[in-house]
């Protein structure tokens, strides 16, 4: 007998699934139950069936179990994958912390999930120009193939961070964070 995934049945298996710790979503593969009237808006707001869903703990949980295939967001549990609609990144980093200076300097995110992470290697930076209004759309991986796009006054406080570095054999202005140089822009470009 298959059950029809609901968010009651979602939020049961989470619980049941990250009693220790993060919940291994990149190692299950249930079978693909359907899609869930679940989206998760530009801003970061979730809703299911139309309203946001108030209670943070929930959110928290449903983040905890989100996993992005090829394109495709899922909330994923032992026994259920359920397809929910991702505006542009799942989740939105609010802050930031700095330590250490130049090449040796770490940015760890804060993001709206109570999920942080320090930009280097496997936590990369990334800046999007959109070509039509040429405003900069910066994400962080925050973990497995899931961004955080970067709010707009923690960019304003990275910008004040970043510095002038060599990148593919021309100067860029970037940042620094384990040990590796995020371009943003080519000193080129900057008025």
């Amino acid at each position: 007998m298959i059950v029809k995934p609901t968010v009651d049945n979602l939020a049961e298996a989470a619980r049941a699934a990250g009693k220790k710790g993060p919940p291994p979503v990149h190692l299950w593969n249930p079978p693909f139950c359907g899609d869930l009237d679940i989206r998760i808006a530009r801003d970061g707001t979730w809703f299911y069936l139309g309203t946001p869903i108030g209670r943070q703990g929930l959110v928290r949980l449903f983040a905890s179990i989100l996993r992005k295939d090829d394109d495709s967001f899922f909330l994923v549990t032992p026994v259920e994958k359920v397809g929910i609609t991702v505006e542009d990144a799942p989740f939105i980093a609010q802050d930031f912390e700095v330590t250490g200076e130049g090449d040796a300097q770490k940015i760890t995110f804060f993001t709206n999930v109570a999920d942080a992470a320090t930009a280097g290697p496997d936590h990369p930076i990334r800046v999007e120009i959109d070509e039509t209004t040429g405003e900069p759309a910066p994400y962080v991986t925050i973990r497995a193939n899931l961004e955080a796009r970067i709010d707009r006054k923690s960019f304003y406080r990275l910008i004040d961070l970043a510095v002038v570095a060599e990148h593919d054999g021309a100067p860029w202005l970037g940042l620094w964070s384990g040990g590796v140089f995020f371009p943003i822009t080519p000193e080129a470009d900057l008025p």
